[in-house]
């Protein structure tokens, strides 16, 4: 792969402005001026592309070992100096939630993004934090909280997506009848609420430490907008388990309208079969080979066990009926 595609973009900052653009092989003089600090945004490198960066920033060995590996788990790690951030990323594709991770090389005076799997650019997000001269003055910190808070933004985005998916299936689980397709679908988005959440948390933790032990790259300056990042991955996080429960709750309720349905079913079943129960036992015993049964002789014998079994079956529909067992 040539360092074109691995290099999206490599630019000097200093005193908040923007000096241009800088060669990978000049990062190690460019940052020993004052007040200066470069931003080197790169995607998918090579392993020997990535010694070289290791060797420009003096960045450590075990942290290079993980940012060539693209299935991390969210972490924050201080080696010396500098801090080796891991963040999951998550976008809205076409049909469904796209991952990848972005590494983070943190010093006093450079900041490395390494972008894996389906990360989104973050072009916009360095235009629009090259307008905010007064904060840039910050240093590097300002642009990791840059691409921080738009990591977390786009987890908003994607729960506010679920949350449309969620008003349809709601509506469609509400219903008495047994849906394979709907409960199939809940659980199919519980997964995905899942796997958003996992990506969300370790931001809540690795926000805390950036505010409370890492002064060098946070200064107090900025802590405020780095609880901002945090305020808003713990919303998000509360969201996803709100929507989670409520899509539990909802397949409950399913269920119990669908138990609720078939009990009305036996209660009927069994209804008609009491009713059926009062002519089968009699005409049983009428159907049984014994010569001397009573009112065998007597002429209107037939109708009136006709008539007796007909107001008997009457009585015991009306008593079911007004017990709403029919």
């Amino acid at each position: 792969m040539e360092n074109a595609t691995m290099v999206v973009n490599c630019v000097a900052y200093k005193a908040g402005q923007r000096l241009g653009e800088v060669t990978i092989d000049d990062i190690s003089e460019v940052v020993k001026q004052p007040d200066t600090f470069v931003w080197l945004g790169l995607w998918q490198p090579e392993d020997a592309f990535m010694r070289k960066v290791q060797e420009e920033f003096g960045l450590h060995d075990l942290a290079i070992e993980d940012a060539l590996c693209a299935h991390q788990r969210p972490k924050l790690e201080a080696y010396g100096d500098s801090l080796f951030i891991v963040v999951k990323t998550a976008q809205w594709g076409q049909d469904e939630v796209e991952y990848g991770e972005t590494h983070f090389f943190v010093g006093k005076n450079f900041l490395v993004t390494v972008r894996h799997g389906d990360s989104p650019s973050y072009a916009p997000i360095r235009l629009k934090a090259e307008e905010n001269h007064k904060q840039m003055c910050r240093g590097p910190g300002f642009a990791l909280y840059s691409v921080m808070d738009f990591v977390v933004d786009n987890y908003r985005t994607v729960v506010a997506k679920f949350e449309t998916e969620i008003e349809a299936i709601e509506t469609n689980m509400f219903k008495s009848e047994f849906d394979q397709t709907a409960i199939e679908n809940v659980y199919t988005l519980r997964r995905h609420l899942l796997a958003l959440r996992n990506a969300a948390m370790p931001m809540d933790e690795i926000c805390n430490q950036l505010i409370r032990l890492h002064e060098e790259v946070i200064p107090k300056e900025l802590r405020a907008y780095v609880r901002d990042v945090q305020d808003h991955a713990r919303q998000v996080v509360s969201t996803i388990d709100d929507m989670r429960e409520m899509l539990t709750n909802a397949m409950h309720v399913n269920l119990a309208l669908v138990t609720v349905k078939q009990n009305e079913v036996v209660k009927r079943l069994a209804g008609w079969g009491a009713i059926l129960a009062l002519p089968t036992v009699i005409f049983s015993l009428y159907g049984m080979n014994f010569a001397n049964m009573p009112e065998l002789k007597f002429p209107w014998a037939y109708h009136t066990i006709l008539g007796v079994t007909a107001i008997g079956c009457f009585f015991l529909h009306q008593k079911l009926k007004r017990s709403g067992w029919l």
